[in-house]
């Protein structure tokens, strides 16, 4: 399911504008002055519309913000987001997890242009966001709260949706280059444009990080010197589109990414666990497609999308002992349909349909050697959805959806959503609120795995569920160059799969937990070329059972991030971000309770200078101030580090 473009998000921008301006002839620019469009978004209710219009609580990052604070991979993106916390081990590479509003790190479903990206071979079936690099998005949307009603299973805390890079315009190429601190040496070149009928996009990137230190002394055994990580990262990615008739087009997207991580492994076989003394080899193959037919019926008021996905992950570990490489392969594959039914003026209908199947295929060796520990097993899923998105008297908008999804394995589960917004007369203030439902399947290796400790899976296991909500509000001010809000929000999941040792060791549906919360914005336009924002969220999370806090949320995460275009040449951007203390366990397993961790705060710097319409020249430096802090515990992030380098370009 997910999101499916019919036009690229500037052509569906577009419209929306231009049908704003014939409905409001008065308020229309002339042809003579530059049409300024709304920003939009596309995740929040499955069609392009403008963010004053949404009740929904999603950030929207734009390709020109990515290049403008020169962030290389999704986590380093996600890091300033409001109600997120990026837990990565390490630096770059190292294994990234999202924590979105309090909920589970795989509560949150990440898609690539419509592809869910979740790892059917992993424990927990999440998607290592690290290896996600940013140099072919065009945008990235962060929708929060449980959202089974339009996305199905394991968007409990939301959902994040990466759009790649469409070929527009004439053909152009690009190079860049960049190097620095922690053995970097970055390459990337694309190809793009557009004639006629047919467009394309083609690009390369290359992440190399030679010498990344994560390894705390204290956790190594005496006498035993840290080991720095390695990480390279290939990534190749197309899109192509062609328009075959007036009402017909078909688009081809693939990725695929070739990874490699040389890391300091914990050896699980001594207590207490120390790493190796020589780096373990991680390996990641992956790709993701998807080819789609777009036709549009009865006048363009009824827009059908039928699509193929597939999505494949082959992963290998070797650890520095006598055992074979670990393997882990997962691939799922999707069939769905969607239509847009422009019903009336202002009411558009949505319905879909999808067919999914997955299939893993693991093998590992225990700790203490012997037969190799392996399993292989398939699921499948059935789904049809509808949402109905109105605006009445340009003042009220709501959007409702349901969507029924039919497992094969543990039968149907209803989720729904509905989500109204009001702009008041007068003030302008926008009234917002919402209510849905989301649920999380078991992952394969929960319902059926094996592993280390006689650990068997439990395929009497049901889906996590969640009932959350939210309500806020927006206020402009000055023309909205000030605009300023709160959103509080409550989300109760229950039937949490829990591991337990007794009486076998498996999963169980035991867990219940409580997330809540509010975020609070504030955004400057101090003037045309200089922009501040500030957002602050407060995120209580526990385990109602225990009464305790859950691990790696923090209660307070704050940022602070400034834009300046000092000239026509010259672009500034700063970033502060603080995250407040946070409950953790050690990475040695000395400790059986949770202990409160200091928090920490970073400022990142950038600039960036167009030395001509081709050449352009750019730097930054991050952890300005050297801040020494480990995110989880017990992997150090990294220190100061100064980058620059080079972009080119043909046009």
């Amino acid at each position: 399911m997910g999101v499916r473009f019919r036009l690229a998000a500037a052509s569906a921008v577009a419209v929306i504008a231009a049908v704003q301006a014939a409905s409001n002839p008065a308020k229309a620019q002339s042809a003579s002055e530059p049409v300024v469009l709304p920003e939009v978004s596309v995740s929040a209710t499955g069609i392009a519309t403008p963010l004053s219009q949404i009740a929904s609580s999603v950030t929207v990052i734009t390709a020109e913000e990515i290049a403008r604070t020169q962030r290389r991979t999704l986590p380093d993106v996600l890091n300033n987001v409001p109600g997120l916390n990026v837990v990565q081990t390490g630096g770059p590479g190292g294994q990234t997890a999202i924590f979105m509003r309090g909920t589970n790190s795989n509560h949150v479903k990440v898609l690539l242009d419509g592809i869910d990206m979740g790892d059917v071979s992993a424990p927990n079936g999440a998607v290592d966001l690290a290896h996600i690099a940013t140099g072919d998005i065009e945008r990235i949307e962060v929708l929060r709260g449980p959202q089974g009603g339009l996305y199905g299973a394991n968007a409990i805390g939301g959902v994040i949706s990466i759009v790649t890079k469409k070929g527009e315009g004439p053909a152009k190429a690009t190079a860049t280059l960049e190097g620095g601190a922690l053995g970097t040496f970055n390459q990337s070149a694309a190809v793009s444009g557009a004639k006629d009928r047919f467009d394309y996009a083609f690009s390369v990137a290359h992440l190399r990080s030679s010498h990344v230190d994560v390894t705390p002394t204290y956790v190594l055994p005496a006498g035993q010197s840290a080991n720095p990580n390695s990480y390279d990262n290939m990534t190749y990615s197309t899109r192509l589109g062609a328009k075959i008739t007036d009402d017909l087009r078909v688009n081809l997207i693939g990725r695929y990414v070739d990874i490699r991580l040389k890391y300091s492994n914990d050896d699980p076989s001594t207590f207490p666990s120390a790493p190796y003394a020589t780096r373990s080899d991680y390996g990641n193959k992956a790709f993701f497609g998807r080819a789609e037919a777009v036709y549009a019926a009865l006048n363009g008021r009824f827009i059908n999308t039928v699509g193929v996905n597939v999505a494949d992950n082959s992963r290998t570990n070797k650890d520095p002992n006598a055992n074979p490489a670990t393997t882990n392969d997962g691939t799922r594959t999707a069939v769905n349909w969607r239509g847009e039914i422009a019903v009336a003026k202002g009411h558009t209908l949505l319905l879909g349909a999808e067919r999914s199947e997955e299939r893993a295929n693991t093998q590992t060796y225990g700790m203490f050697g012997g037969a190799p520990l392996s399993y292989s097993a398939k699921n499948g899923n059935t789904a049809g959805y509808a949402e109905m998105q109105s605006q009445f008297a340009e003042r009220f908008f709501i959007v409702g959806n349901i969507r029924v999804d039919d497992d094969d394995k543990f039968g149907s589960h209803t989720t729904w959503r509905v989500a109204p917004a009001f702009i008041m007369p007068g003030s302008e203030t926008k009234l917002k609120g919402s209510y849905g439902t989301a649920f999380k399947a078991p992952t394969l290796y929960e319902l059926y795995g094996v592993g280390d400790f006689n650990y068997v899976g439990n395929p009497n296991l049901k889906p996590e569920t969640s009932k959350g909500w939210e309500v806020g509000f927006e206020q402009p001010l000055f023309g909205d160059r000030l605009r300023f809000g709160v959103t509080y929000f409550r989300n109760d999941i229950k039937d949490l799969i829990n591991n337990v040792f007794a009486p076998v060791n498996t999963y169980v549906n035991v867990g219940k937990a409580k997330t809540e919360g509010y975020e609070a914005f504030v955004d400057v336009k101090a003037t045309d070329r200089l922009r501040f924002h500030a957002d602050y969220t407060r995120t209580d999370a526990t385990n109602v059972i225990a009464n305790t806090e859950l691990l790696r949320r923090p209660k307070h995460k704050a940022n602070f991030s400034a834009s300046y275009q000092a000239t026509e040449a010259l672009g500034l951007s700063a970033s502060v971000l603080y995250v407040g203390p946070w409950m953790d366990f050690d990475r040695q397993g000395l400790w059986t309770t949770a202990r409160d961790f200091q928090g920490y705060t970073v400022v990142n710097i950038a600039a960036n200078y167009a030395v001509n319409k081709q050449v352009t020249v750019f730097g930054r430096v991050d952890n300005l101030f050297d801040k020494r802090y480990e995110v989880p515990v017990g992997w150090k992030a990294p220190g100061v580090g100064v980058f620059g380098g080079i972009k080119v370009s043909t046009l």
